[in-house]
């Protein structure tokens, strides 16, 4: 039935392009990507990839007060990371990939100083590029942990200011997780001759709410957020019910956040800096504060991004959990990207543990041709210990290659 009444606000929207004309535009992609690793894991013998994905985004104006957007995914794959059983997700709750999507779904209201949004939509917070403390509201889909991608949540927002001053105040009804490595494949990292089972997860029912206020001034831009919900990376809960066999259940601790971030233009830079302090009311989770202090240049057609990323754990509870925002802590986070011309562009993103124990790093080549046609190869390298939570990695480098037809 849901799948039925998000399906006929799509239609809606499509026949809005004939009778409303110039007030109705669509965009779209239909994307078809090979993986390849060239090493095995214990858990998974697999080393080549194909996935497809399209997807279809449509927005209506309305009148000068109220704008429509809607958006949709439809996915496939040879490795099993998306879900076989053809039906219409909304709550991004699936352990795998939904083969269909609603990607964001959403009315917007703008009045003078204040604009609001019902729906599902994408909220992000904060300055800093590669890692963001303050990030909240924003999910991510970590089924490969390296190559991850945000998720929409539903909820209301509202924004309030003009150009100096801003109160950003964000109420989500209904949790949405992020999505975490499959426990019968290469990114979770099991050992093998263990029998894992999972259980259903433990979602909280309660909501979230969160405010930003963000002044630019005359000579620095900066803002300070609070957040009160849960924190959509998970912990872990296991059982042995008998040997040899373990039943895993992921649940989700209570958070509360006061942070910060700021922004300085300076001759020739910019300085950015973010930061965070977490606690909890859940006594298997951690409270800690996160950190990151950056640099960024542009030079002609180069752009450079380079600082650190720390973290300061006040009371340490939890034993197992999988946070991928702590794991890029106690590093130094490089960016750069240099534009060949209008249609090439070559870009680098990495990540150097402090003590040398992790590294990550992926470059990308992009290059269009035509209006509609795009192809990228990449290369992601990952080395370290087994004990680094970039190392545990190690063996999963690997090679992408992308072609992608826009409409």
């Amino acid at each position: 039935m849901k799948g039925r009444v998000l399906g006929a606000g799509f239609w809606v929207l499509g026949l809005s392009a004939a009778v409303f004309g110039q007030a109705f535009t669509q965009r779209g992609f239909l994307e078809a990507d090979f993986v390849g690793y060239p090493q095995t894991v214990l858990n998974d013998s697999g080393q080549a990839i194909g996935e497809a994905l399209f997807r279809y985004e449509a927005f209506y104006k309305l009148n000068s007060d109220w704008q429509f957007a809607g958006g949709i995914d439809a996915r496939a794959d040879t490795h099993e990371q998306v879900d076989r059983a053809w039906e219409l997700s909304w709550d991004d709750r699936e352990r795998r990939r939904p083969s269909f999507e609603v990607r964001q779904l959403n009315a917007t209201y703008a009045k003078k100083k204040l604009t609001v949004v019902l729906g599902k939509q994408f909220i992000r917070w904060g300055k800093a590029d590669i890692l963001n403390p303050t990030d909240r509201f924003a999910p991510r889909d970590y089924l490969a942990v390296v190559d991850n991608d945000f998720l929409g949540i539903t909820a209301a927002r509202a924004t309030y200011g003009g150009q100096s001053n801003t109160i950003d105040v964000v109420w989500a009804p209904l949790f949405t997780p992020s999505r975490v490595p499959l426990l019968d494949q290469r990114w979770s990292n099991l050992p093998a001759g263990i029998a894992v089972a999972e259980l259903t997860p433990s979602f909280p029912g309660g909501s979230q709410f969160g405010a930003r206020w963000n002044h630019i001034g005359a000579v620095a831009e900066y803002s300070l957020s609070f957040y009160d919900g849960y924190n959509n990376l998970p912990l872990f809960n296991f059982q042995e019910p008998q040997p040899s066999i373990v039943d895993v259940e992921r649940y989700y601790p209570q958070m509360r956040m006061y942070g910060g971030d700021a922004a300085i233009p300076l001759k020739g830079v910019t300085v950015k800096a973010e930061a965070a302090y977490f606690t909890s009311s859940t006594r298997t989770e951690d409270e800690y504060a996160l950190y990151v202090v950056q640099v960024e240049r542009q030079a002609g057609e180069w752009f450079f991004i380079g600082g650190y990323a720390g973290q300061v754990v006040t009371e340490h509870r939890s034993l197992f959990d999988f946070a991928p925002d702590r794991g890029l802590t106690s590093a130094f986070l490089a960016r750069a990207g240099y534009t060949i011309d209008t249609n090439r562009s070559l870009a680098l993103e990495m990540a150097v543990r402090q003590n040398g124990q992790g590294e990550w790093a992926k470059l990308e080549y992009s290059q269009a041709f035509g209006a509609h046609w795009r192809a990228t190869a990449a290369f992601t390298l990952i080395r370290g210990d087994e004990s680094d939570f970039l190392g545990q990695y190690r063996h999963n480098s690997h090679a992408m290659l992308a072609l992608r037809y826009s409409f």
